[in-house]
């Protein structure tokens, strides 16, 4: 059975780039542009040889996205009467596709729906998993929107020698578990894995907008796109309309309903780390052709590595990174000896200050503190060196200990009975949902398809 310890990342959670790997690498060419994908990640390296941070502001260039600004968080607050998330005020979340689009709909009363994913690479998620899909749940709860979060278990599969079947399913079950723990509104929300729904009888729509996506998408994009060869495997390249299909309300008749008129015009917003991005450039240059609308799309950063800001927590790597499952002791070791923007000696360190732009604890302070003048106080006394590297790792160390507490607590809560009624098809409660003759049609119909599904698999015994 493969663990936590011996299952590398693979795409959609990016692989782990630590100091070391990207030191070998730079051996061997000493100047390199950064790689953002869902498979590579990598900041590169200047003429030296020296690991790079991620360039965020290049990446808005490279990948054609807009950037937020300071007018959009106004526009934000005034359309949702909500202050923006934390990730949102210090640009964590920084990049978007047709957000206005969204805003505009929603000031028109115009429903639209959420969509992210995990590809569960792992039984244990890591803090830096959890960051999304807690700016997910604030949407949810801002919009008060239905959202689908799909497990890619069957990529991970694809793309991991290591992986069986059976490894991925039960990680997408125990990452489902996680996930729910965050918080979500069971009553609008629906979580499901690629290798149980796919196959069933709630899934003939979705299965046939894979079908419509595939066709429309050539060879030569996804080589364009994703920088596969010929070394890659046939499920590879058709796996990226799959994760298309979901952007589509058209997918999931037993929540938005069955006319294709009318649901086919319901939007979608998609949060997601940056990384995945390249998939619905993909899903937004065939979705007009499909009928359908350009799924908007939000983008966060990376939650960086504890070895430093040139990488990100990788679950393959656990000392990058401070799991879900980490006692406090073992939090408060990891804090330790995470990277310190601080100088080498406490006087040389009160003459110059430290450096916040490379000190770990600072940025995930960043990720974690809600209170923007606490951090601004910090950051002010962390520079000026009236602040010890010892003292922001204890501050950081008790943010992530509460944060982590609390999120033990609520995981307690989640049985497997929740998971379940989480990931069945089921009609979800929000503002513009279907009425009650159409869902009664649609429950109708599922029955139906899962008679005949039985009656298929009996006669095949």
């Amino acid at each position: 059975m493969a663990t936590v310890g011996d299952v590398q990342d693979e795409p959609g959670q990016p692989p782990a780039l630590t100091s070391l790997s990207l030191a070998e690498s730079a051996k061997q060419a000493k100047s390199k542009e950064q790689v953002i994908t869902p498979f590579d990640v990598s900041g590169g390296f200047d003429e030296q040889g020296k690991p790079k941070a991620i360039d965020y502001n290049k990446l808005i260039d490279t990948f054609g996205s807009q950037r937020i600004d300071n007018l959009l968080l106004e526009r934000f607050e005034k359309v949702t009467g909500h202050k923006p998330h934390r990730m949102l005020r210090r640009g964590l979340v920084f990049s978007h596709r047709d957000l206005n689009s969204i805003l505009d709909k929603y000031e028109k009363g115009i429903p639209f729906f959420l969509y992210t994913g995990r590809g569960p690479s792992s039984d244990s998620m890591h803090v830096g998993h959890t960051i999304p899909f807690e700016f997910t749940k604030y949407l949810q709860d801002v919009f008060d929107v239905p959202l689908v979060i799909m497990l890619t278990d069957d990529e991970k599969f694809f793309h991991s020698p290591k992986l069986s079947l059976k490894d991925v399913y039960k990680f997408s079950l125990q990452n489902a578990m996680d996930i729910i723990a965050v918080g979500f509104d069971m009553k609008k929300t629906f979580i499901f894995a690629d290798t149980s729904f796919v196959d069933g009888g709630s899934a003939s729509a979705f299965n046939n907008n894979v079908r419509e996506m595939g066709k429309r998408t050539t060879i030569n994009q996804i080589r364009g796109t994703f920088g596969f060869n010929d070394s890659n495997n046939i499920a590879e390249f058709n796996f990226p309309a799959m994760q298309s299909a979901t952007a589509f309300a058209t997918s999931f008749p037993f929540i938005f309903g069955t006319d294709p008129k009318k649901v086919a015009k319901i939007p979608c917003l998609i949060p997601c780390a940056i990384d995945q991005d390249p998939y619905f450039r993909q899903c937004r240059d065939n979705a007009p052709k499909m009928g359908f609308l350009k799924p908007a799309i939000i983008h966060s950063v990376f939650l960086p590595s504890l070895r430093g800001s040139e990488s990100k927590m990788s679950a393959s790597d656990a000392d990058s990174s401070i799991f879900l499952s980490d006692t406090d002791n073992q939090i408060k070791k990891k804090i330790g000896k995470a990277f310190s923007g601080g100088q080498d000696t406490a006087e040389l360190h009160r003459e110059i200050g430290g450096r916040t732009a490379v000190d770990v604890p600072f940025q995930y302070l960043t990720f974690f503190l809600e209170d923007d003048d606490e951090l601004e106080r910090i950051r002010v006394a962390y520079e000026k060196g009236e602040m010890q590297s010892g003292e922001i790792k204890m501050a950081c160390t008790k943010e992530l200990q509460t944060y982590v507490s609390g999120f033990r607590e609520r995981r307690k809560a989640v049985t497997e009975e929740v998971r379940k009624e989480f990931m069945r098809p089921r009609q979800l409660t929000f503002k513009g949902m279907p009425g009650e003759k159409e869902q009664q049609d649609a429950r109708e119909r599922r029955i139906r398809a899962l008679e005949e599904e039985l009656e298929r698999l009996r006669s095949s015994q």
